[in-house]
């Protein structure tokens, strides 16, 4: 499907079942497409490093027209930020036709998609998965960065492994505070801070109250704003009205409640930091609770998040086990028929077709 690139060859692959060519480099392969549109994502491995994967975000010029500031600014923010928990930026390349952003590869899948598939998760394992949020955004936050666009979506694990770290993705909203007066109403409806909605001028407390909202989420499986009607999720956004329902809430700790409180206060000058939010005692403490509350979670997840809307992280690890089994028919002499171009101009048989990887979005 791929072929490579050099720099004395920079040509679009003609095979209309790969889109755009995948990366524009000679020190990385791209293996499989992931994604199609103005935006796409594949999956590259490293020519210096056989084995060594990355994914690479591709960028049509075209669709690109009036928002080169705004990719400017999200490869500004990426370069700023070198933190364990954020995925990050490895290189970028352009050529006349794209924008190629290598990105690191995680590949644990979403949020969401690990809870319900756990069959134990408890308060401690919220308040585990938080920290790390909150620690990462603290990094951001000390270096000038907003995220601005907080939601469990853009929390992606590292890897399969149970004990796997989290990772923030997509900075396509994101802002430097230094760059001038935030004040565009942008965000996901449901996590965006009452100042936001407000049209008022705001800063890194919006993330907090973002976290506040993840962190609702994960203890009970539903969000703390709702109403078919936007306007009318916007008015109780504005007002801050949230609630500890009975019994979702019930088996919940007194210290969990508090330090959501603490994050979703409606005046960002009275709102938790996330120093502040760290260390409270449900994060740094032993305040939060063991029992068992997966069932109750994973229930009210199911019914509060349609599939189609939050299940959009592609399968990384199985795209690379595949590819190492082609490499291995390849070295073994096995043949295949209806074999595909690759990056190397060599030949590789099709992949099975997997899930959707998402492409960053666009800033102000």
């Amino acid at each position: 499907m791929f072929r490579q690139i050099s720099n004395r060859d920079r040509s679009v692959s003609s095979d209309p079942r790969a889109g755009s060519l995948a990366i524009a480099s000679e020190r990385v392969r791209a293996c499989r497409e992931l994604m199609g549109a103005f935006s796409e994502v594949v999956l590259a491995e490293s020519k210096q490093e056989r084995g060594k994967y990355n994914a690479v975000k591709c960028i049509n010029r075209r669709g690109l027209r009036g928002k080169e500031e705004a990719l400017d600014n999200e490869i500004s923010v990426l370069r700023r930020l070198n933190h364990s928990n954020i995925v990050r930026l490895v290189d970028v390349f352009e050529d006349k036709t794209h924008v190629y952003l290598v990105m690191e590869l995680v590949t644990g899948g979403e949020l969401f998609d690990r809870i319900v598939e756990k069959g134990s998760y408890t308060e401690r394992d919220a308040s585990h998965l938080i920290r790390q949020v909150l620690e990462a955004v603290d990094y951001m936050h000390e270096r000038g960065v907003v995220h601005r666009d907080l939601k469990p979506e853009n929390l992606l694990f590292f890897s399969p492994a149970e004990d796997s770290k989290i990772m923030i993705s997509d900075f396509g909203l994101s802002k430097m505070e230094g760059s001038g007066i935030m004040a565009t109403a942008c965000g996901t409806p449901g996590y965006v801070a009452p100042e936001v909605l407000a049209q008022q001028p705001y800063g890194k407390e919006v993330d907090c109250w973002s976290i506040g909202v993840i962190a609702y989420i994960l203890l009970c499986g539903y969000p703390p704003f709702y109403d078919e009607n936007d306007a009318e999720l916007f008015k109780q956004i504005l007002k801050a009205q949230y609630e500890f329902d009975s019994p979702f809430w019930d088996e919940i700790s007194e210290s969990a409640k508090d330090f959501i409180r603490h994050l979703m206060c409606k005046d960002p000058k009275d709102r938790f930091t996330c120093k502040a939010a760290i260390a409270h005692p449900w994060i740094s403490g032993n305040a939060a609770l063991d029992k068992n509350i997966h069932a109750s979670v994973k229930a009210q997840m199911l019914k509060s998040f349609a599939r189609n809307k939050w299940k959009q992280a592609y399968n990384a690890t199985a795209v690379i086990r595949q590819m190492k089994k082609l490499v291995v028919n390849k070295e073994e002499g096995g043949g295949s028929s209806g074999s595909n171009h690759t990056a190397d101009g060599g030949a590789s048989s099709a992949s099975p077709k997997v899930g959707e990887a998402r492409a960053g979005n666009s800033t102000e």
